[in-house]
């Protein structure tokens, strides 16, 4: 499912990932922001002319997963990626703290109902690795989720996490949801930037959340639980591309090639009319033209 378009940033899966070998910025060829945003425009375009074909084919579906630390542009990259698509084909959801109901059912099940359906497109803003990233940093959170004991007390319990996870995108390939993952790799210098600015420029102070602070104490903690996650769940049917997010638009850039090269690798065709069903067409053509219609 990938080729040399988009290996560069593809997530080796394994004991021997290291996110730290992953860049948060590219030394590429010196580019102003007005080519990047041509170039993005010109990329999109194609992915809106193929989502159309996705849609009418009604065979596959392509679940893209987006996660990050704060402030790694989440938001705003899947606002200017998926800028063209039609919103008939496309659907967008954003995981928050679970709710009763949520937690009275495994951690999978939420994520669950919220799937794309054939032909369409889903993103999920965050999502079920939360389960373990956020919930293996603060293990506080299990004594909240109403697991049997045996379970929440248990060591293994991340790596169960996540061979449930591989075998749920396992599941959802076999059956035509293609699943692409997006890391927004960004550097703890530029993540600070951020949030200087965003508290810096009032029309950004809506965005600073003092919650984000301390959840910035615990970033080492944060890289640790993101690499075993994409270290044990990156697979050529699930992929993660770890991408260098300090420079925004660069980044949004990356994540539409590999969005559309994923659109481009599926077989899709547009549905054919039966022969009869054609002979038809033509009789109310001929009605038509001829103002018997």
């Amino acid at each position: 499912m990938s080729d040399k378009k988009d290996l560069k940033w593809l997530a080796s899966g394994g004991g021997d990932f290291s996110l730290e070998q992953c860049p948060t910025s590219v030394h590429a060829e010196k580019r102003d922001a007005g080519s990047l945003k041509k170039e993005l425009r010109r990329v999109t375009k194609k992915i809106s002319e193929l989502q159309r074909k996705l849609y009418a084919d009604d065979r596959h579906s392509l679940l893209f997963v987006f996660q990050a630390m704060d402030a790694a542009g989440k938001d705003s990259t899947i606002r200017h990626v998926f800028s063209g698509v039609n919103p008939a084909g496309f659907q967008v959801h954003s995981f928050k703290k679970p709710s009763d109901n949520e937690l009275d059912h495994d951690f999978l099940w939420r994520s669950a109902k919220a799937l794309p359906q054939r032909g369409r497109i889903g993103v999920f803003n965050r999502s079920y690795y939360e389960e373990v990233l956020v919930v293996r940093v603060h293990k506080g959170i299990l004594d909240s989720q109403r697991l049997p004991v045996d379970c929440s007390r248990s060591e293994d319990i991340w790596q169960e996490r996540l061979q449930s996870i591989a075998d749920h995108e396992k599941h959802l390939a076999r059956n035509g949801t293609r699943v692409v993952k997006f890391f927004l790799h960004v550097s703890r210098e530029e993540q600070a930037k951020r949030f200087i600015s965003r508290i810096d420029e009032p029309e950004k102070n809506w965005k600073f959340n003092p919650r984000d602070i301390k959840e910035r104490q615990h970033w080492d903690e944060y890289q640790q639980a993101y690499q075993k996650a994409l270290g044990h769940t990156s697979k050529p049917w699930a992929p993660w591309y770890v991408i260098p997010a300090d420079d925004k638009p660069r980044a949004r850039l990356e994540v539409a090639r590999i969005v559309l090269h994923q659109l481009e690798s599926l077989p899709l065709q547009w549905p054919k009319a039966e022969s009869e069903d054609v002979s038809a067409l033509q009789e109310y053509r001929k009605g038509l033209a001829s103002g018997e219609l």
